[in-house]
C-alpha cells in the first residue's frame, strides 16, 4: 500500500532540492529522516516535514497495520520546478538585468516493503 505526499511552491531551487531529495530516495523511512535531521542543506528540513506527512498519510490509509511492522520506505520522490517569480536588477549604463527566483513542487511517495512482496508473488501466480 502507498501513501502520497505533496509540497507546492517551495522557494528553493528545483536543482538545490533534488541534491537532498537524491539522498534519500529508496531508504528506508527511519533511516530517510535521520539523515534528514543532520542534513545541513537548505531543503532537508522541508522534506523531513513531508515524509512525516507522507508517513502519516500511510498510517491513515491502513489503520489496521502497525508502523513498525510495515518496513515503510520512500519510493518515489520527484522534485518538478514550480512558478518562477522574474524581478529587475539595475545594471551599469541603464540597463537591467533579469532575476529569475525558481520554486519547485515535491511529490513523495511511501510505500511498505512488505505489501510489494505480496503484491509481486499475487501477480506471478496470475500469469
Amino acid at each position: 500500500m502507498e501513501a502520497v505526499a505533496k509540497l507546492n511552491n517551495v522557494p528553493t531551487s528545483p536543482r538545490k532540492m533534488r541534491l537532498v531529495a537524491d539522498i534519500i530516495r529508496g531508504e528506508q523511512v527511519n533511516r530517510a529522516l535521520n539523515i534528514l535531521k543532520f542534513e545541513p542543506k537548505q531543503g532537508a528540513a522541508r522534506l523531513e516535514k513531508l515524509l512525516l506527512s507522507a508517513i502519516a498519510n500511510w498510517q491513515a490509509k491502513n489503520e489496521d497495520e502497525r508502523l513498525e511492522d510495515a518496513d515503510l520506505y520512500v519510493k518515489e520522490i520527484k522534485v518538478d520546478s514550480g512558478r518562477m517569480l522574474k524581478r529587475l536588477r539595475p545594471a551599469p549604463q541603464g540597463r537591467a538585468h533579469r532575476i529569475r527566483k525558481r520554486s519547485n513542487h515535491v511529490t513523495m511517495v511511501v510505500a511498505s516493503r512488505a505489501t510489494a512482496t505480496k503484491e509481486i508473488s499475487t501477480n506471478d501466480n496470475d500469469n
